[in-house]
């Protein structure tokens, strides 16, 4: 989420990007109200807002409350325009994707999910997402060129600086991989529309931005249902085990995108037990998703992963719900610690394990482990958004990055305004 950038340099040097990012907040949506956010002249306002207007950014509505003190007529509301461009947003998983086509405000106008597994390789798996790119554009109804720029997610730690995953335990063959630069490449190939390495710092291209999927399905959560929570946090429970965090709502990484893994904290009771990392005794080679498909299996049970043991459990089998409910309380018990660290005001569970046997699990051990005080004012919750949680994200944190304050004057500057 774009800062308060107004506040950042002298209030008669605000630009264009700043004005911009007053309106889409909701904290000035009147030229007047800008005037006294701003200390800028009537004159100046109304320039910096035309160029805004050419571009397409805003729009004037229609009148509203805020009219003249004096009696005069209502003034007129300024509106961000989410019309006049779209997003690409995917959520990728270890064995399904899922895409969609969003408005600026995070509408949903087409999607598709589908199998799709990172086994396969970043070729394969980023050249497959640029052919259902051009499948959801036609449903949409939106050109490739109305698309202002691509947010992925993926099961994996990014360095959100370079787009590139970094040596992701569930991802072979993708630490390292320019992700960006083929994603948008294979979008250019596939849809006509502009492509090439358009990262977060680059003119050329559709910029793509990559980041753990945990991370966006937080942002997402976050953004839509608990806007006001100032330290959010949700754990991610499916083939594999992360976390999100969104602190003053921002996402937080840490210093290379490592925040949050919490899947590969050692827990006792997986002492001489395997993890896909190569290390013993993860978490998530006791408590994912693929951990209790492998359990279920060796009992008769057959399943494969994550989704597997979904399935099984909205059947209600006995075995799954003793399992899911076993792996929460190990879950829990490391969740306690994450809880006292951050002191959230929101836990939220998701994933395919996040149903009521496991959310029973975590609430056992983690109100049995965490001090009170961290848990007083703590609501332990399930996602409100299901699997569209990391596509929000997505949407969001593009447009974010778009229209900041700097990156809109940069972008307004390339347009000739």
């Amino acid at each position: 989420m774009a800062g308060d950038r107004t506040r950042e340099r002298p209030r008669s040097q605000a630009s264009a990007g700043d004005l911009l990012h007053l309106v889409r907040s909701g904290r000035a949506i009147t030229r007047g109200a800008l005037q006294a956010a701003t200390g800028l002249s009537r004159a100046t306002v109304g320039q910096r807002l035309d160029r805004l207007f050419r571009a397409g950014w805003l729009r004037e509505g229609a009148g509203g409350p805020a009219g003249s003190p004096t009696g005069g007529r209502p003034s007129l509301r300024l509106e961000f325009d989410d019309a006049h461009a779209v997003v690409l947003a995917v959520s990728l998983d270890t064995r399904h994707a899922r895409a969609a086509v969003l408005t600026l405000t995070g509408e949903l106008l087409a999607e598709r999910s589908g199998a799709l597994s990172v086994d396969e390789g970043p070729e394969r798996v980023l050249g497959a997402l640029g052919g259902w790119f051009a499948g959801l554009l036609k449903e949409a109804g939106r050109s490739a060129d109305a698309v202002c720029g691509i947010g992925l997610g993926v099961p994996g730690p990014v360095d959100t600086a370079t787009g590139r995953v970094v040596q992701p335990p569930i991802m072979p063959g993708w630490d390292g991989y320019d992700i960006r630069g083929y994603l948008g490449r294979a979008f250019a190939e596939q849809t006509g529309g502009s492509g090439g390495a358009g990262g977060p710092g680059d003119a050329a291209g559709v910029p793509v931005l990559v980041d753990n999927d945990a991370n966006l399905m937080a942002y997402g959560e976050q953004r839509t249902g608990h806007p006001d929570c100032a330290a959010f946090a949700l754990v991610k429970v499916s083939t594999g085990i992360g976390a999100g965090v969104v602190v003053g709502g921002q996402i937080y990484r840490g210093i290379d995108g490592g925040a949050g893994d919490i899947g590969h904290i050692r827990v006792p009771e997986g002492a001489g037990t395997l993890c896909r990392c190569g290390s013993y005794g993860c978490l998530a080679a006791v408590a994912s998703g693929r951990a209790l498909a492998r359990r279920l299996t060796e009992a008769g049970v057959p399943a494969e992963s994550g989704s597997d043991v979904r399935e099984l459990l909205a059947d209600g089998h006995p075995e799954a719900v003793r399992l899911a409910r076993e792996a929460g309380r190990s879950v829990g018990e490391v969740l306690a610690t994450v809880v006292t660290l951050l002191n959230p005001g929101v836990l939220m569970i998701a994933g395919d394990l996040a149903g009521t046997p496991f959310l029973t699990g975590v609430r056992e051990l983690l109100y049995q482990r965490a001090l009170p005080r961290s848990t007083a004012h703590l609501d332990v919750v399930t996602a409100r958004l299901g699997e569209r949680s990391a596509l929000v994200g997505a949407g969001a944190l593009v447009v974010e990055h778009l229209y900041a304050p700097d990156r809109a004057e940069e972008r307004l500057a390339a347009l000739g305004l």
